[in-house]
């Protein structure tokens, strides 16, 4: 079976009585090159296990149990799972959990699937889970790489640099985390039915915290406040924040002691200067 062919999968789908759902953010691959390539940027092969999110009918969980020696497919949608069943009677090494990755412990359940194998995580990401999902994926800490395909505006922001309309509170979290890389954009008419915008096929590579960070909570801390206030300077950002603590003086003392203009946005500000900003806030407060 074709699982990228529209008329093989319309037949499936309607032999299943299955109907697409709008709150799951369900897109199905009609194009075959598609899970082809992602799966081939995964670094599934040899000695590899792997977590996929959001099976859909299989065609990408195909791709990676030829490659890898073991899938693990958790799929919420327990009305996909006879298909499932069907589509992949073919590949032994692929195993479908029923759940939600948003609830699942997911490093006891790849230390439960993967032991002695080298874990990465895969996934074609429905697109109202993406940015807790891949929180999620990059918090569990036990990947060697993470590779989704997303809304090209959640990957490009993802990947933004500081000064760019992009960047965020969500970039520094995923730059902190790990080296994000932009693959290839996936257009919507790959898709049945078609979503309204582009995707995006990213890989993240987890990294060591970078040295200059020595408490992370306080850092992130700083990073969301910076944000959370857009327009506004980072020193009122900062004072919505600490101004229990600090004077809106302190905290532009504390700016222009880490070489920083006392009006700079938080937008422009990258990794290191967060990390200088939240020891001289700590400092200050004793």
């Amino acid at each position: 079976m074709d699982l990228c062919n529209i008329n093989e999968i319309k037949a499936l789908l309607a032999r299943n009585g299955f109907r697409f759902s709008k709150s799951m953010g369900q897109n199905f691959l009609i194009q075959a090159w598609v899970p082809e390539d992602i799966a081939a940027a995964s670094g599934a092969g040899p000695g590899t296990g792997v977590l996929e999110v959001g099976p859909g009918i299989g065609p990408l969980t195909r791709q990676l149990a030829r490659r890898a020696d073991k899938v693990v497919s958790v799929e919420l949608d327990r009305a996909l799972l006879p298909i499932l069943k069907e589509t992949l009677a073919d590949c032994p090494n692929a195993e479908i959990v029923p759940g939600d990755i948003l609830k699942t412990d997911i490093p006891a359940l790849v230390g439960e699937k993967f032991a002695g194998l080298t874990a990465v995580a895969c996934a074609n990401l429905p697109y109202n889970i993406t940015t807790p999902a891949i929180t999620a994926l990059i918090e569990a800490g036990c990947f060697a790489s993470i590779t989704v395909m997303i809304q090209r505006e959640v990957a490009r922001r993802i990947c933004a640099r500081p000064g760019t309309g992009d960047y965020g509170a969500f970039s520094v979290f995923c730059q902190y985390h790990t080296d994000p890389e932009l693959l290839f954009d996936v257009p919507p008419d790959c898709f049945i039915p078609a979503p309204k915008v582009t995707s995006s096929v990213l890989r993240m590579v987890p990294r060591k915290p970078p040295e200059e960070v020595d408490d992370p909570e306080h850092f992130f801390r700083v990073v969301r406040a910076a944000f959370a206030q857009r327009r506004k300077t980072l020193v009122n950002g900062l004072y919505a924040a600490f101004g229990q603590q600090l004077t809106k003086e302190q905290l532009a003392n504390i700016l222009t002691g880490c070489g920083l203009p006392a009006d700079v946005r938080g937008e422009r500000l990258g990794i290191p200067e967060f990390a200088g900003i939240s020891r001289k806030i700590r400092q200050t407060q004793g």
